[in-house]
């Protein structure tokens, strides 16, 4: 990552530029950041033409579901989209299925050409980046039954084969795969879960926390094996996996795998453009980019974050339904909308075995943890880690009163 210096470059150029208000915006991305960029522009007064882009033919969806109730088959792709019947009065120019390839000056004037693969390209005065992020996957041969867990159809790609008695391997022990291990479970699939780090969910929650949630899914039936990592993928029938080989020697037999381990963020497109781009497209809090008329939002941003000190992606949902408001704003140079102090400290969720788990702050190795109510063996807990000697973060699961109140907490640091 950049040092605060190169997020400060961008915040100097970006914040002290004036640019009057566009015509034409092309919002890049038609996820929940750029659905929710298209709403703001109209809900702040923006009267001109919106051009939605985005490489996906479905039109916006809900993503955290996929993991959850979608792949369940509790819920079809009606009840995951995104859509709402006042949509239909935002007069959006949708551009579904056309995957964005590039971004430069017009040379005609002023304004920006979004360039589209098959060589079309989309003229607008203002650009908001939300392209969002991609699963990462394990290097090697591509073989059938490996699964990411990104988009609609991956879901419906992984949900055709999560039979039961499928023995299903996740290789990693982060939030996606801990949620599509809980799901599994409940459709009859044998679940191994494999995480080099010594419990689930170590990096975001710390050892005792992970250590809860460890205990948490083998109580389900869920095969845990932590601390050990993947060194290959097998071959059983011709194409297709059939083992997981672990870097211990072990071998694990799979009729499914999916990779959970990560996700980086889509900004391959914009090489070559000018913008800063370190993990990200680096910009202010608000979203203002070093280049005039751009901004960036949701999960492809990177930027220096007042509560964690340091320069992060923020990949969670109400990141990208929140914070589109704050960048449009700065495009069209008006007061952006204001956010209760709390709504600036990062949030995640998540639901896991009927449990609802809430994290806001951030957690870093070394931080001190408190046990502050509930036990991590009970149904409800919340833990709260210091720094230092102040709280940084919250985790809490079905406390939600407790929750809220550490999370307005952590907002005073920002005050």
């Amino acid at each position: 990552m950049s040092s605060p210096d190169s997020s400060s470059a961008v915040e100097r150029k970006a914040m002290t530029t004036e640019h009057p208000s566009p015509a034409v915006v092309a919002v890049v991305g038609t996820g929940l950041a750029g659905l929710s960029s298209a709403r703001a522009l109209r809900e702040l007064g923006f009267t001109g033409r919106i051009v939605l882009i985005g490489d996906e033919k479905h039109e916006p969806y809900d993503r955290p579901p996929l993991s959850k109730a979608f792949l369940a088959g509790e819920w079809d792709p009606s009840k995951i989209a995104l859509g709402l019947p006042t949509d239909a009065g935002l007069d959006l120019d949708w551009q579904l299925g056309r995957r964005a390839v590039g971004l430069r000056a017009d040379g005609a004037g002023p304004g920006w050409l979004v360039e589209l693969e098959g060589g079309d390209s989309v003229r607008a005065d203002g650009v908001v980046i939300a392209t969002g992020a991609r699963a990462r996957s394990l290097p090697g041969v591509k073989l059938d039954g490996v699964h990411t867990l990104r988009t609609l159809d991956d879901a419906l790609a992984l949900k055709a084969e999560l039979v039961p008695g499928a023995r299903l391997v996740i290789v990693g022990g982060g939030f996606i795969g801990a949620e599509i291990a809980s799901t599994a479970v409940t459709l009859g699939v044998d679940v191994t879960l494999v995480e080099v780090a010594p419990v689930l969910l170590a990096g975001p929650l710390g050892a005792e926390a992970g250590a809860a949630l460890s205990r948490l899914h083998a109580s389900h039936g869920v095969g845990v094996l932590a601390g050990v990592g993947v060194s290959a993928l097998g071959e059983g029938s011709p194409g297709r996996v059939g083992s997981v080989s672990l870097a211990d020697g072990r071998s694990l037999l799979a009729d499914v795998v999916v990779v959970g381990i990560g996700s980086e963020p889509n900004v391959e497109w914009l090489g070559g453009s000018g913008l800063e781009l370190d993990g990200g497209v680096l910009t202010d809090e608000a979203g203002r980019t070093s280049l005039d008329g751009v901004v960036a939002t949701g999960d492809c941003t990177a930027m220096h974050h007042p509560f964690a000190g340091k320069i992060m992606r923020q990949e969670h949902w109400t990141h990208a339904a929140q914070h589109p408001a704050q960048a449009v704003a700065a495009l069209i140079g008006v007061p952006a909308p204001a956010v209760a102090p709390a709504m600036r400290v990062p949030y995640v969720w998540s639901e896991q075995y009927g449990k609802h788990f809430q994290f806001a702050g951030h957690h870093q190795p070394g931080d001190a943890v408190e046990v502050v109510d509930g036990d991590l063996d009970g149904e409800a807990f919340t833990v709260v880690y210091r720094r230092d000697g102040e709280p940084v973060g919250v985790f809490g699961v079905g406390q939600p009163k407790v929750f809220g109140r550490w999370r307005r907490e952590l907002a005073k640091r920002l005050a």
